[in-house]
């Protein structure tokens, strides 16, 4: 694919490695979408991983008509600074290896490689709920309790690479009731992760009520008018909130944006932000709480922001053959 000036159109892709499936996306300077192709992933192979990702890349540059685009991967997890190796990858099999190395090596160009969370808050940032925002704060509320941050377009690793890691933080102003709290994988007690999650909110249901509900059900409940339900709901908020709060009170975004499961909850975010403004140290605060644009999509896209628009032109101009 040519611009009209004769030079290669500069190509960003991104590359989504989950447990089940490895999605890719090719994008182009301006956002747009030139190739999406999704293929199994090769679980407990990591050879297998890093080929099926060079196969992929390769796919997509067809399809999209150009070379030597710049690639940005996703991973549940992230590079150790202290030993540049995989740490706290829910795919295991990626534990302990120079990801980013095998894979410069065999896709011969550099990459980056962010967790997947972080992925989610650059595409927020970049043009969607965060779009325009300096600081954005993106949390995933799903299976688990994650979260991203941006600062003017970049994502926060942190010197440990563990920026973002709200949901092993215990929540905050607990009650009787909720101390010492659930247990958590972590090997700690009252995470975050064990009251606002969505499995954590389906076990304060069943505990609560002795009724084994998907959260969905229960939302599906309290709309029809069940007390039950609806307090079990109005929980959520009050601890989510008060998490919320102490984000606000620590890194003061810009916005809060929501994914995952729990984000499809539509009434959150006229919920939240009152609850956060209640915890939060200062005499007023209007941090919006907006639901993410990209949904699904957003961990893909935000692979491939890794890359600025100016980069990967430059890497085009640099693939220009003689």
């Amino acid at each position: 694919m040519k611009r009209t000036d004769g030079t290669p159109s500069a190509i960003r892709i991104g590359i989504d490695l989950g447990g089940t499936k490895t999605e890719g996306i090719a994008l182009d300077t301006t956002g747009g979408e030139r190739a999406r192709f999704r293929v199994p992933s090769p679980r407990g192979d990591y050879d297998a991983t890093v080929r099926t990702i060079a196969d992929l890349v390769a796919r997509l540059e067809s399809a999209a008509g150009s070379t030597g685009a710049t690639v940005g991967i996703g991973i549940p997890g992230s590079i150790s600074p202290a030993t540049g190796l995989v740490k706290n990858a829910n795919s295991t099999w990626l534990i302990g290896k120079p990801f980013d190395r095998d894979l410069a090596m065999a896709l011969e160009r550099p990459v980056r490689i962010e967790n997947d969370a972080n992925c989610l808050a650059v595409s927020e940032a970049a043009d969607g709920a965060g779009a325009g925002c300096g600081v954005v704060f993106a949390a995933i509320l799903g299976t688990g309790c994650g979260a991203g941050i941006v600062v003017e377009g970049r994502p926060l690793g942190g010197r440990n690479a563990i920026g973002g890691e709200w949901g092993h933080n215990p929540l905050p102003w607990p009650t009787d009731d909720e101390r010492p709290g659930p247990a958590c994988y972590c090997g700690k007690s009252g995470c975050l992760e064990t009251f606002v999650s969505g499995p954590a909110v389906a076990a304060d249901h069943r505990r609560t009520t002795g009724a084994d509900l998907s959260v969905e059900t229960i939302a599906a409940l309290a709309e029809r008018g069940d007390a039950t339900a609806r307090a079990t709901l109005d929980r959520l908020v009050d601890r989510l909130g008060r998490g919320l709060a102490g984000i606000v009170n620590v890194l003061d975004p810009d916005v809060i944006v929501l994914g995952g499961g729990l984000s499809n909850l539509g009434f959150l975010y006229a919920a939240l932000p009152p609850v956060i403004a209640r915890w939060t140290f200062s005499d007023s605060v209007d941090t919006p709480v907006r639901r993410a644009v990209h949904g699904d999509s957003s961990g893909v896209r935000g692979a491939a922001w890794l890359w600025r628009p100016e980069e990967a032109a430059a890497t085009a101009r640099r693939c220009i053959p003689d």
